[in-house]
């Protein structure tokens, strides 16, 4: 897909997250089921999808027809990173047809022994072509990330690193200080629970957003319902 086509068609929306790992209660180990959250989503309008592992990749495009922004969650020893954090992960999800490669860029460790920006320049290289997303948790890593060439950066990152705040929501203002310095879309990603979280973090300058845990991960909508009323009953 051209990237042109691909801001396109997603600018101003809501891109729904579809993921399930190992251990999460939607996750099956015989087949992916993560394409009926896709129908849904696109059946509600997205006109993308983000979603982790190759069989979701293509499960879920061979569904929906939908542009997917693809990513491999995996944890090696000595990695803090866990976001597609090595070019194996990358030459996975080119090979199945992610039309967007999603990566860790933050500045957390690698036990490659590779800085971050040494990584984004080896992925661009060899993927000159690609659509390249950036997942990072401060200002300073998505402006790192958009001048070594990337094509979008996503906040995604943001309270999930030992550096970065940790807000109950979505953070406005990295979204805002972004949108104010790089040249590339900013997708607003992180702790979006509410409609009006997606539409603040599209007035704080989010090119699009990708909203993920309040729409397609039920024990998280489960448990917000239970530990409100806990509280209500003391």
């Amino acid at each position: 897909m051209r990237k042109e086509d691909f801001f396109e068609q997603i600018k101003g929306k809501v891109i729904v997250s579809c993921q399930a790992v190992p251990g999460e209660p939607l996750y099956v180990e015989e087949k992916s089921i993560m394409y009926l959250m896709a129908r849904a989503a696109k059946q509600a309008g997205t006109p993308a999808i983000r979603t982790s592992s190759i069989r979701d990749v293509i499960a879920i495009k061979q569904e929906t027809g939908l542009p997917v922004i693809g990513l491999i969650k995996v944890k090696y020893e000595g990695f803090e990173s866990y976001i597609t954090p090595t070019m194996k992960e990358v030459d996975e999800l080119a090979a199945a047809g992610a039309d967007v490669i999603a990566l860790d860029c933050t500045n957390q460790k690698r036990g490659d022994g590779k800085t971050v920006s040494e990584f984004i320049t080896e992925v661009r290289a060899k993927y000159p072509q690609a659509i390249l997303m950036a997942d990072i948790s401060t200002f300073e890593e998505g402006v790192n990330a958009w001048k070594l060439g990337v094509d979008l950066v996503g906040t995604t990152m943001s309270g999930y690193t030992s550096y970065s705040p940790k807000l109950p929501g979505p953070d406005y203002e990295l979204i805002r200080r972004l949108s104010e310095t790089v040249t590339v879309p900013v997708i607003g990603e992180g702790r979006i629970h509410e409609p009006a979280q997606a539409v603040q973090a599209l007035e704080a300058g989010a090119f699009a957003v990708v909203v993920g845990g309040a729409i397609t991960r039920p024990l998280e909508i489960a448990q917000r319902f239970m530990q409100a009323v806990e509280q209500r009953n003391g």
